[in-house]
């Protein structure tokens, strides 16, 4: 179509038109670069020829199209021409007054500017799937329909996409109801209450990838193991999505399971390892597993494929603990190992998914070394410490992956709050007599604790039973260790036999096997682990009731 023809006809184009007639050439005197007019020859059969492009009647055209059509002309967008369709949308307009005035349903879609921008630049401009007043969604499209600059005049070109638009928000809104489950489902799998070791301080955050992403399978976990040890979890797994999500929750119900048998952290990731094959041969996932033993002031870990475990001191050096890291769970055929950071009194560690630190045009090395400057100078409670991590590397509501940091301290105590936590050890040496010095090491340790009478007693007894059970069965070198928290007595004794001992019911003619029984009935809990480099670890613990001396 030529859509100059609307512009000549408009007030103050004729003269302009008349001087570009006058100045044509003809036909007769073109040079030979013209090109002649575009015209339908006549076919060869002898039929009526077809009429050409320019011979079209463009209103016509324009009145019988479905789509809405308005041309405006000048600076102020006077209308000149509205047809059928828009008509029968919008009602009769009046011609010749200002489209702000004439076409107010263009205001609210934002069309007005951008008639200034195709008037100006001459160049034609489209704002897609706009809600008009009529309630139904447009896509526009300016095109100038006469000479850059103020006076040309602008087509508008209205195509109905309703149908479209309605589509395109019923998916995000399935869209969204998908994301919304699966981060119920993540929220719900994750640990609702954060297990508080004696020992510890922690403080976790999860939040998920903003709404343009699905939710992905990050976890954390905090597993209180007995006899004062906290085995602390986190992992991903990989893929998004509610499948991602049932993945994380089937992983991190197996981890607590597997963490109930107290194996080393590079053995828990061995059953895992396996686990993941079977749930899913295609899904595979990050994972780290470290324990903390407040005897030992270190965290023992292993990592498939997770990202390096930050530790924090005192003094605020950042230790790295690089390895030894394996691949990731679901791959098969690689044995792990642990490995070992310092975690003393004033530390602080820091357990992370790779939402914290990796960016899309950033090395993942210069993400973490961004988090070890952050963790650096953040000093406060583990939750301040979490918060601060979180907020230096930029997470926000609309981040694109999830994020989950698991921060723990352990806590340098003076004062009065260190005479809460103490520690007492000796070593048994000989052979029966080293009964009756025990009896005697646990009595003197137990006064000096002031301890009440009933729970001096039965500490006394549990230590003397589990280093009977320690001499008859076990090897040399054994150990008898007693520790007290804020809230427990724990009692543990070490030798160099890997037989861990079980509870059994002795018969009434048994001179033996009535120790262990023993202990666990008197005592709030018990258990028994291998312990690394060969032997065994016995321990008990008694809760030490609420208003009781300390």
């Amino acid at each position: 179509m030529n859509f100059t023809r609307w512009s000549a006809r408009l007030p103050g184009t004729q003269r302009r038109a008349a001087a570009r007639t006058e100045t044509a050439v003809s036909p007769d005197r073109r040079g030979e670069g013209s090109v002649p007019a575009a015209r339908a020859e006549p076919p060869a059969d002898g039929t009526a020829p077809l009429p050409a492009v320019d011979e079209l009647p463009a209103r016509d055209v324009l009145d019988r199209v479905p789509a809405l059509v308005a041309l405006v002309h000048g600076p102020d967008h006077r209308l000149a021409y509205v047809n059928d369709a828009y008509t029968a949308a919008f009602g009769a307009r009046r011609l010749g007054e200002p489209a702000r005035d004439a076409l107010p349903e263009l205001t609210e879609p934002g069309l007005l500017p951008l008639l200034d921008q195709v008037l100006r630049s001459g160049r034609p401009r489209t704002l897609k799937s706009r809600k008009a007043p009529d309630g139904r969604s447009y896509t526009f499209t300016c095109t100038p329909a006469g000479e850059p600059g103020g006076d040309g005049a602008v087509l508008v070109f209205a195509t109905d996409v309703t149908d479209h638009a309605e589509a395109a928000e019923r998916l995000r809104a399935s869209e969204r109801r998908q994301r919304e489950t699966a981060v119920t489902l993540q929220r719900s799998l994750l640990p609702q209450e954060l297990e508080q070791p004696d020992d510890l301080r922690i403080a976790a955050t999860y939040q998920p990838g903003g709404t343009e992403a699905a939710v992905g399978g990050d976890w954390y976990d905090v597993i209180t193991l007995g006899g004062g040890r906290t085995a602390l979890v986190i992992g991903d797994v990989m893929g998004r999505g509610v499948r991602a999500a049932a993945v994380m929750g089937q992983l991190r119900t197996a981890v607590r399971a597997y963490a109930r048998l107290d194996l080393p952290p590079h053995e828990i990731l061995q059953l895992l390892d396996g686990l993941a094959t079977e749930i899913d041969a295609n899904q595979i996932a990050t994972c780290a597993y470290a324990i903390h033993d407040p005897n030992e002031g270190r965290l023992v870990y292993a990592s498939a494929g997770h990202l390096p475990i930050l530790v924090r001191d005192e003094h605020g050096t950042v230790t790295r603990a690089d390895e030894p890291t394996g691949p990731p769970l679901g791959t098969g055929g690689w044995m792990h190992a642990s490995g070992s950071i310092a975690l003393g009194p004033g530390s602080t560690a820091v357990l992370y998914t790779d939402g914290l630190v990796e960016r899309r045009n950033e090395d993942l090395d210069e993400g973490i070394a961004a988090l070890e400057r952050a963790l650096s100078g953040a000093t406060g409670s583990p939750q301040v410490v979490c918060d601060r991590l979180v907020r230096s590397a930029g997470v926000t509501a609309d981040h694109d992956d999830d994020v989950a940091v698991l921060v723990l301290q352990h806590p340098a105590r003076a004062g009065s709050e260190s005479e809460l936590f103490r520690n007492a050890a000796l070593e048994l040496l000989g052979g029966v007599e080293a009964a009756p010095r025990a009896r005697a090491f646990a009595s003197g340790v137990l006064t000096s604790w002031r301890f009440p009478g009933d729970l001096h007693d039965a500490g006394v007894l549990a230590a003397s039973e589990l280093v009977a059970n320690s001499l008859q069965h076990g090897t040399p070198p054994m150990r008898l260790r007693l520790r007290r928290t804020d809230r427990r007595l724990i009692i543990e004794v070490t030798d160099g036999d890997d037989h861990l001992p079980r509870r059994r019911q002795a018969e009434p003619a048994d001179e033996s096997g009535r120790g262990i029984a023993i202990v666990a009935t008197i005592a709030s809990n018990w258990g028994s682990r291998n312990t690394p480099g060969g032997g065994k670890a016995v321990w008990c613990e008694f809760l030490l009731p609420h208003g009781r001396p300390m």
